[in-house]
């Protein structure tokens, strides 16, 4: 075996990988650490919905790492992993580059899965990545651009039609957010609104069926039809074919077909392809290829490697691919790399699920917090907001994110032309709402942060 030099290398820049490199680097970890990502920016997936329907700005969502690591002492690369040699500690480089490692962290987390759907790769728009996100807005609007020169009721309908196959909290948070910006976007063109239609295709019986959202589900059902065009959801509605202008599907024994111009795809998900190249044996992995590690993250053939995210399958554990349990992660694996260096015990990872929050709508959401009570509607999207605005990489970026958001929330979008009056009102109640979500984004951070200590 190579004697690897003194230094820890991340494979992928996601919440788990970032987040471990971060607290390394608060804590005056005593090795380089080296970060690589093919990606110049990182993306904060959750808030991606706000990126996309124009409610927040690429600083604030897709941040360059460059930006957030500024200061740190980790070394970015942005480059695309080839290969993973476990045996001699080697992480090789499209770039033909090579770095030895002491130990490695992987966080390279899952990619889209179209489920063997016939032409759903090459027609259907995924909504994964800030790429993703323009990709995907750039064809509404043109879309929306011919419908509103068209005569042809039929040809119009079909650009006016969204598709969006998935009813996971992905496919719930899209169309929640097509049915409130699209109307505007479409009017302001001059067309009528209550043409567009979205659509919802699941192929089991409810949405969010078997997700940690599940509670919610009730709360979503109802808030989908309170957007600025219903919601239309075909459910137990198996996709079986995706081409450029239409959807087919299975229902009740049946093929039929819906006429789109617009296919959005947040159906599935799968391992990484590095994962599944690694020369790890098939007893440890489990039925979705993902590698199975000790309550520590480590791989039990290769204790200098520690896995996290949603590319991991802890022992005794069944974890929801959640950016809260991707945070956790980070702190327990920073915690015991640094713990290795020092010669300390290293900890079982212990992952404490807070709540859940689901994006339902430009300015309504619904929360379920602590597992304890339930929010919807403006509160439940202030506390989203504010929760996950807390949880931004860093402190400065954290700072200045959150002040844009205020400013815009609360402040800009609040007092316009109003009376004096209406203007306290509503400023009182936005701002308590406000306040009550950072208050409770701090309360996560603080739990988390006290989960991270024991």
């Amino acid at each position: 075996m190579i004697n690897p030099v003194y230094q820890t290398v991340i494979v992928g820049g996601g919440f788990t990988g970032l987040f471990t490199a971060l607290h390394l680097a608060h804590t005056y970890y005593p090795r380089s650490i080296i970060l690589i990502d093919k990606n110049e920016r990182f993306c904060f997936k959750p808030l991606l919905y706000e990126y996309f329907s124009g409610q927040m700005e690429s600083f604030q969502v897709v941040p360059r790492f460059s930006n957030l690591l500024k200061g740190s002492g980790i070394i970015f690369v942005q480059d695309t992993v080839q290969s993973i040699d476990l045996q001699n500690q080697q992480v090789k480089l499209a770039s033909k580059n090579t770095y030895q490692y002491s130990n490695l962290v992987l966080a390279l987390g899952s990619v889209t899965s179209y489920l063997g759907v016939e032409g759903a790769k090459e027609n259907a728009l995924p909504f994964w990545t800030q790429q993703d996100a323009i990709a995907i807005e750039r064809h509404l609007r043109d879309c929306l651009q011919r419908a509103v020169k068209i005569a042809d009721p039929q040809q119009r309908q079909q650009l006016l039609t969204v598709a969006v196959v998935g009813g996971g909290p992905s496919g719930v948070e899209m169309v929640a957010t097509l049915a409130d910006f699209l109307p505007h976007w479409y009017s302001a063109l001059g067309g009528n609104s209550q043409e567009i239609r979205v659509v919802l295709l699941n192929h089991s019986q409810e949405i969010l069926n078997g997700d940690l959202n599940n509670p919610l589900r009730s709360i979503a059902e109802s808030e989908l039809q309170q957007r600025a065009v219903p919601i239309e959801m075909l459910m137990e509605a198996e996709v079986t074919s995706v081409r450029p202008n239409a959807v087919e599907y299975k229902r009740d024994e049946r093929i039929e077909t819906l006429p789109t111009a617009t296919t959005i795809w947040t159906a599935g998900t799968a391992t990484h392809p590095l994962i599944k190249d690694l020369a790890i044996p098939q007893a440890h992995r489990d039925k979705r290829n993902r590698i199975q590690v000790t309550k520590t993250l480590q791989l039990p053939d290769f204790p200098e490697v520690f896995v996290g995210g949603d590319c991991a399958a802890v022992e005794d554990m069944t974890l929801p691919p959640t950016a809260q349990v991707a945070y956790q992660q980070g702190a327990t694996i920073a915690h015991n790399l640094k713990a290795i260096t020092i010669g300390e015990e290293l900890k079982p990872v212990k992952v404490n699920i807070r709540g859940t929050l689901l994006k339902l709508g430009l300015e309504d959401a619904a929360a379920n917090l602590f597992n304890t009570f339930e929010l919807m509607g403006k509160p439940a999207h202030l506390i989203r907001q504010a929760t996950y605005l807390t949880l931004l990489p860093t402190p400065i970026h954290n700072f200045k994110a959150t002040k844009e958001w205020l400013n815009e929330e609360i402040f800009q979008q609040h007092f316009g032309n109003q009376n004096v009056g209406k203007k306290v009102a509503q400023a009182v109640e936005l701002v308590s709402a406000g306040v009550v979500g950072v208050l409770v984004a701090r309360k996560l951070l603080k739990m988390l942060g006290d989960d991270e200590q024991n």
